[in-house]
């Protein structure tokens, strides 16, 4: 600016609606996972067929983040936003009047990829920050984006419960389209700075890709360890419907608030993060061992309340802590390339997160929950590998 002084960025309450709306866009990939014993009832469907409802919400969500959420860089972000969740409101309501699971599973692959206007959101929020501000903004908007994942499986099992999984998905849509409305009249036109096309934005993440080994690894471990997590819950629904828990979706929903561990542990897994290349590689290591012991827990104590609920807290907190320290660990290789690496690593993460869910499904089936739990260690073991794997083969920690 001509005096010298930096613009003020946006107010506080602009900064807590851009923390709600992406709170609520991102809960619209997790309504389903409580509710998938309610499905297999009302359409006469077997575990692996209902799954298919979640597998395809991860497969859009991860198609989203790939061909939409970069779209920011290329058009006025305001009416992306604006667009993009009205889209996202009417998706809702295709899933709400869905008259068999097959047209269920299109609408979740459009609610997936539609989501992923949460992930426009928060570049949105950092594009407005002045310098001063915009690591407590990002992380305002951030936090918002958090608790929407963490209430989406509460509201919804308790709603689907109480008032029919049909009227969840109504509530969802009628408040995703009032957002909408919100944020045409609030948000500032913010147009973008990137000045590249569409198509250069897609090959620029390509050559990202071939170029960071270490945003490779990034993906690939915390795709792992994704998968574990959408496997446990995608799976939690039936497993607690059966003998000895006997429990509806109130009661799955209700136990994604012991997500909040995880969202609590965040501030000490960022200043580890913060101590450098070990410390990041330290901490994604653990958070995978983490995980992987929440499995062998409730694998090894199959009914059993304290097992399954040390295990959620645990299980939460390793994918937690590994999260962050990959994302630091990303964000460090290319200044300039922040958003398309973030695109890329989460990309990579949704699309294991889509197999995960999967496999799972057929894990349960054919094994119960001794299977989801086999799959989970086994998984969590296998993220720490590749990452011990990948440190010693530079030769020093990173």
């Amino acid at each position: 600016m001509a005096n010298g002084m930096e613009p003020a960025g946006p107010g506080r309450d602009l900064v807590l609606l851009m923390a709600a709306a992406a709170g609520l866009f991102v809960a619209a990939i997790y309504y389903n996972q409580p509710i998938l014993g309610l499905l297999a009832r009302d359409f006469g469907a077997g575990a692996g067929a209902v799954a298919q409802v979640a597998v395809a919400t991860q497969v859009g969500y991860a198609l989203g983040l790939l061909f939409l959420a970069s779209l920011g860089d290329c058009l006025e972000r305001r009416r992306l936003i604006v667009l993009t969740s009205t889209a996202l409101a009417l998706a809702l309501a295709g899933a709400a009047l869905a008259p068999s699971l097959a047209l269920l599973i299109a609408a979740s692959l459009a609610i997936g990829a539609l989501a992923t206007v949460a992930q426009q959101v928060v570049p949105l929020a950092a594009h407005l920050a002045p310098d001063s501000r915009r690591g407590g903004v990002v992380g305002t908007v951030m936090a918002g984006l958090l608790t929407g994942i963490l209430l989406a499986r509460t509201a919804s099992g308790l709603v689907s419960e109480w008032l029919g999984w049909r009227e969840m998905f109504w509530l969802a849509a009628g408040a995703t389209l009032a957002m909408g409305g919100v944020l045409v009249a609030r948000l500032p036109r913010a147009e973008p700075r990137a000045g590249l096309s569409y198509a250069q934005l897609l090959l620029s993440m390509a050559r990202l890709f071939r170029q960071h080994p270490r945003l490779r690894r990034a993906g690939a471990v915390q795709g792992l360890l994704f998968s574990a997590f959408v496997a446990f819950w995608s799976s939690l629904a039936l497993y607690l419907e059966r003998p000895p828990f006997s429990r509806g979706s109130a009661v799955a929903g209700l136990l994604g608030v012991l997500g909040a561990a995880g969202v609590l542990a965040a501030p000490l897994a960022g200043r580890l993060a913060d101590r450098g290349p070990g410390g990041r590689g330290r901490l994604i290591a653990g958070g995978a061992a983490a995980l992987a012991l929440a499995f062998t827990l409730m694998g090894a104590l199959p009914g059993s309340w304290p097992a399954l609920l040390l295990g959620i807290v645990l299980m939460d907190i390793g994918l937690q802590a590994a999260m962050i320290a990959n994302q630091s660990r990303v964000y460090g290789l290319d200044a300039a390339a922040r958003s398309r690496l973030n695109t890329v690593y989460m990309t990579m993460m949704f699309a294991s997160g889509s197999v995960g869910t999967a496999v799972g499904a057929h894990a349960f089936a054919a094994f119960g929950w001794a299977g989801v739990c086999a799959l989970g260690g086994a998984l969590g073991l296998a993220a720490c590998l590749v990452e011990l794997r990948g440190r010693r083969a530079e030769g020093r920690a990173v």
